[in-house]
């Protein structure tokens, strides 16, 4: 059991969006949320209580030529996969959407199942690359080099794979908690040779790096049969 991966929409084709986001929700991998326009959507990134993975974003929208809109999300820093739709498939217009910061480009009318292969591989490139970080606590977390940075102190945290995949998996639940099964298997894999108190012990020694008192935990806790990470903790706005 993953967590849903949430995606912006950015189209201002009323039908087409919320059959994106129907498509979208469909399988549990992804939640959708929808903007019709370039003001809309950087309305929705600066929210405080946002986090989006991913953005499909349309070239042309109402109020912004989608790649200047896609330049300037790169400008302000963020990160997350980009992929654009559009009707204007020529080389020139691909070149332009790619270098205007874009991670994929796909024309329309395009079929759906290549449009979700295409989300779930930026996003498995996102997830490896060093662009991925994210923020828990006082930390900022990289997991493609499995350290815990803390800007505060100058400190940095060596991970274990485990203990990195552990936090990983955590953050993408936003604070909500995953059963100590479900991590052992999203972690060790099906393995019956691995039990709850491999997964307890690991847990055990991150929390002795990461709290500041770990006999009184903050940021991982446990509850209701596993753990979580504190909401409070969590950075909501995705790199």
């Amino acid at each position: 059991m993953t967590t849903p991966r949430p995606i912006l929409i950015v189209e201002d084709d009323p039908a087409l969006r919320a059959t994106l986001a129907e498509q979208l929700a469909l399988g549990g991998d992804f939640t959708a949320d929808e903007a019709e326009s370039a003001g809309e959507a950087e309305a929705k990134l600066a929210n405080a209580n946002a986090r989006y993975d991913a953005i499909l974003l349309d070239i042309g929208l109402p109020d912004a030529d989608g790649r200047d809109f896609c330049a300037k999300l790169r400008r302000d820093g963020r990160r997350m996969p980009v992929i654009m739709l559009t009707g204007a498939d020529g080389e020139q217009d691909v070149v332009r959407g790619l270098d205007s910061g874009a991670n994929d480009y796909i024309a329309k009318p395009f079929r759906l199942p290549e449009l979700l292969a295409r989300v779930r591989a930026q996003l498995r490139i996102f997830d490896n690359s060093e662009d991925a970080v994210f923020s828990i606590g006082p930390y900022m977390f990289r997991p493609s080099v499995r350290m815990l940075h803390e800007p505060a102190r100058g400190r940095k945290i060596r991970l274990t794979d485990k203990e990195c995949a552990i936090l990983k998996f955590l953050y993408r639940a936003g604070g909500k908690p995953v059963l100590r099964q479900v991590l052992l298997n999203e972690v060790w894999g099906y393995n019956s040779a691995v039990t709850t108190h491999t997964l307890e012990t690991h847990v055990y020694r991150l929390r002795q790096k990461i709290e500041p008192d770990p006999s009184q935990a903050r940021l991982l806790l446990t509850e209701a049969g596993g753990y979580k990470l504190a909401p409070a903790a969590l950075d909501t706005g995705h790199a």
